[in-house]
């Protein structure tokens, strides 16, 4: 069984999103990053794109525009400016990071 670690997406409105994982994947403006248990200590800026969290009751995937990563002792928190958590899989969590990107271009 796959080692699990504390994820929480937190937004300006609160968490929208906690509980454990197996994998975390998210886009930084560095390029992608896939995160296991165990990984090494990490801060980094969150590109606007969609993020999946692998859990033991399936995945859940998210559209999320800006933030920041940190991943700390099997914790990791992606504290972002706007997320949306979407049922259709990564297609629709794109399609949700794109829109939120578009929302923010009108303001």
């Amino acid at each position: 069984m796959a080692k699990v670690f504390h994820v929480d997406v937190v937004t300006p409105e609160g968490i929208i999103w906690s509980g454990e994982a197996t994998l975390v994947a998210a886009r930084t403006t560095e390029g992608d990053i896939g995160i296991l248990a165990d990984h090494q200590p990490t801060m980094a800026a969150l590109a606007t794109g969609a993020v999946t969290i692998h859990h033991q009751g399936g995945v859940t995937t998210a559209g999320i525009h800006g933030g920041f990563l940190q991943i700390f002792r099997n914790s990791v928190t992606l504290l972002t400016d706007r997320a949306e958590l979407t049922e259709g899989g990564l297609e629709e969590a794109r399609r949700a990071a794109a829109a939120l990107r578009a929302a923010d271009s009108e303001v």
